[in-house]
């Protein structure tokens, strides 16, 4: 089916394009009174991500609402140590909590991984299909995973931290360890987004938000290789997406892993990204999520101040999820500068 707005695809390839594609992490949440209605109505977080007909309804949820350029689909990057074996509950208010942990080899060892894990989550990949026919191509539909560093901190943590203090303190006591789980969630994440390709995704997401847990030289031995072999893999299906939130120092780095898109957060300026990684790359990112508190004015003008900062070859998007008591007016002023823009 020929996609009727197929903006994003053309960036993440390089082709030009009118105007930056937009749209936003966490976009399918808690800013829309419909998936708070469908939230109630599942239950539970979990409950929604593992019924397809609901995460395909969420999915879909902010291209009717908010006009986004691209859809994702609504999951959670800790399906994967669900499926290797580490189940998780989300604490109301707390976020995710693993009652196990990985502590020594044997735990290692027990885990599932590559296919057998990733044919545990077929609820993803019908929730995949029935949001891509759903679409019947008004806008791209993407896939995600977690990186394996970022999924590595919980499963040494067993829940979210400031620090990350046990997953650091790992690399440097048991780095043969270490490796061998970040090479395992490795296996088991490309195995996931190539099923995800197969059930419609058109573009894939790799999210490293704990990056900036690690200094320079960690991210290099411990993060970095790992988001290339995804990258390697997924490549010559679709165009990959990296966002290593934190990780300004590595941007010349993550620019030869072949991904096609680099994300940003918003302590990063366009002008350094870009002295970073050169012209071919592109961009996506990075509106301060808390200036869509503003009033809608000034969320124009900050909006409008970032897409001239970028110029082409640029995803609109904040950088980080956007926030869960974010005033729609504010989410509307930024998508609709963004979708009125021109580049001269």
């Amino acid at each position: 089916m020929e996609l009727q707005n197929d903006l994003l695809l053309r960036v993440a390839r390089g082709a030009s394009v009118p105007r930056p594609p937009v749209w936003m992490m966490r976009q399918a949440g808690r800013i829309l009174p419909e998936y708070r209605a469908l939230r109630a109505e599942a239950g539970s977080f979990v409950n929604l991500v593992r019924s397809p007909e609901m995460a395909a309804e969420a999915t879909l949820q902010p291209v009717a609402a908010l006009g986004v350029d691209a859809a994702i689909i609504f999951s959670d990057i800790l399906v994967i140590p669900e499926a290797m074996g580490l189940p998780y509950e989300l604490i109301e208010k707390q976020g995710p909590r693993f009652p196990k942990t990985i502590e020594r080899s044997k735990d290692v060892e027990a885990l599932l991984s590559g296919d057998a894990a990733a044919e545990r989550l077929e609820y993803v990949y019908e929730a995949l299909r029935l949001a891509r026919r759903r679409l019947n191509g008004r806008v791209p539909l993407i896939g995600f995973c977690g990186a394996p560093w970022t999924i590595f901190c919980y499963m040494i943590e067993g829940q979210g931290s400031k620090t990350f203090s046990k997953a650091r303190a790992a690399l440097y006591r048991a780095p043969a360890l270490a490796h061998r789980l970040l090479d395992r969630i490795t296996e088991t994440s490309i195995a996931y987004l190539e099923r995800q390709v197969e059930a419609g995704a058109q573009i894939v997401q790799i999210f490293d938000s704990w990056a900036g847990a690690l200094g320079p030289e960690q991210y290099r031995a411990f993060a970095l290789p790992y988001i290339e072999r995804i990258v390697q893999a997924l490549d010559p299906l679709v165009p990959v997406i990296a966002f290593s939130k934190g990780a300004w120092f590595a941007l010349s780095e993550l620019a030869k892993t072949g991904a096609g898109v680099l994300g940003l957060d918003w302590t990063i300026t366009p002008a350094f990204a870009r002295a970073q990684v050169g012209d071919r790359i592109a961009l996506q990112g990075n509106l301060d999520p808390c200036a869509l508190y503003a009033p809608p004015e000034q969320v124009v003008r900050a909006t409008e101040s970032m897409l001239r900062a970028f110029g082409p070859r640029h995803i609109a998007n904040l950088g980080h999820g956007v926030y869960p008591d974010t005033p729609l007016d504010g989410v509307r002023a930024f998508i609709q500068t963004v979708k009125g823009w021109r580049y001269q």
